[in-house]
C-alpha cells in the first residue's frame, strides 16, 4: 500500500519541488517533496483558508497537520508579535516546514513532529488552524476538532477548511456540538471555511 501524507515516515522516493508564490500579499518560496500533502504547489483549500483566516498580531497560533508549512508560515507573518506552533505526524513534512521557515526567514515558529496533539503538553492557543487530513478518516478529523477545543483559550477560534463533498455538513455538525458559535466564513469551488468560537 502506498504511503499517505499522514504516514509518520513516508518511504516514497524523494521528488523535491521548489516554487515561488504569494499568500496574503507576502512572497514565499516553498520546497516540497513526495510523500507530503499537495507536493506540487499550495492546494486550493489551503489558499481559501489562508485568504480569510483572522490572525491577530499578538496571537499564539497552532497549525494542526501543517504539511510543508504554507498555512502556518503565513500565519506567522501575520502574527508578527505572536508565535505559531506547527505540528504534523509526517516527519518528512516537519523537516520541510522547518526548511521553509528558515528559507523564508520566519523565526516566530516552533515546528514539531506530533501524533495529533501529543507533543504539546497542556499549552493553550488563541487560534487553531487546520486543513484536516480527510483521507485519515472522520474519527481523526473529529479528534482534531476535540483536541483544538481543549487547547483553545476561552473566546479562541478554530478555523478549518473542508470540501462539501468530503464531509463539510457532518464536520459542521460536530463543530456545533463542541463550540458555542460556528460560522461559515466563506465558500469557494466546493470548499467551506468554518470559524468555531470557544
Amino acid at each position: 500500500m502506498a504511503d499517505h501524507y499522514y504516514t509518520n515516515q513516508p518511504s516514497t522516493a524523494h521528488d523535491r519541488k521548489i516554487w515561488d508564490t504569494q499568500l496574503r500579499e507576502q512572497k514565499f518560496r516553498f520546497v516540497s517533496d513526495a510523500g507530503v500533502f499537495a507536493k506540487g504547489g499550495v492546494d486550493y483549500g489551503s489558499r481559501v483558508l489562508i485568504e480569510v483566516m483572522d490572525i491577530p498580531a499578538e496571537a499564539q497560533v497552532l497549525d494542526v497537520g501543517c504539511g510543508y508549512g504554507p498555512i502556518g508560515l503565513t500565519a506567522a507573518r501575520l502574527a508578527s508579535r505572536g508565535h505559531v506552533t506547527m505540528i504534523d505526524v509526517n516527519r518528512r513534512a516537519v523537516e520541510l516546514a522547518q526548511e521553509n521557515a528558515s528559507n523564508n526567514k520566519v523565526a516566530n515558529v516552533t515546528i514539531l513532529e506530533s501524533d495529533l496533539f501529543s507533543a504539546l503538553g497542556d499549552r493553550q492557543f488563541d487560534v487553531v488552524l487546520t486543513n484536516p487530513p480527510i483521507r485519515a478518516g472522520k474519527e481523526t478529523v473529529h479528534a482534531i476538532f476535540e483536541g483544538a477545543y481543549d487547547r483553545l483559550q476561552d473566546g479562541g477560534a478554530l478555523w478549518i477548511v473542508i470540501q462539501k463533498k468530503q464531509g463539510a455538513p457532518s464536520a459542521k455538525q460536530k463543530l456545533e456540538s463542541l463550540f458555542r458559535e460556528v460560522e461559515e466564513v466563506t465558500k469557494d469551488k466546493g470548499y467551506r471555511v468554518y470559524r468555531a468560537i470557544k
